[in-house]
């Protein structure tokens, strides 16, 4: 009797449709920012061409750099790295533009500092231009 008694207590959780990952914005949020393991990790994309925000093209203050970027989102901060290896947080870039800039594909790296390396934005490659 004290079993049912429980059983009829506890609340009742109420049944959500089932929708795409595609349609709903939190889900997609919520698995764009996590890998298969749970852990949720900075995303990052190269950019080759010139980054024109508000009619000015960015330039690297430390190296004069105006093009070759590694962009990467952390949420919905933006930070823009120099083959030089100088990185700023740029402001007036959204998710949005970030989501413009990347690429079908990519590779998963076990930390940030690894893909600096392997993309060639740890400082190594500081001043050169790739085609």
């Amino acid at each position: 009797m004290t079993k049912m008694l429980k059983e009829r207590l506890r609340p009742q959780r109420a049944a959500l449709p089932e929708t795409a990952c595609g349609e709903d914005p939190l889900l997609r949020l919520q698995q764009e920012t996590q890998l298969g393991d749970g852990h949720i990790r900075l995303r990052a994309t190269t950019h080759p061409e010139e980054i024109v925000i508000t009619g000015i093209p960015v330039m690297c203050p430390q190296c004069g750099a105006r093009r070759d970027w590694m962009v990467i989102c952390d949420r919905d901060e933006i930070s823009i790295r120099c083959r030089c290896a100088h990185q700023w947080v740029e402001r007036e870039l959204t998710r949005a533009d970030y989501e413009a800039m990347i690429d079908v594909g990519g590779q998963d790296y076990p930390s940030f500092e690894a893909a600096t390396r392997a993309a060639g934005y740890d400082g190594m490659l500081a001043g050169i231009y790739l085609p």
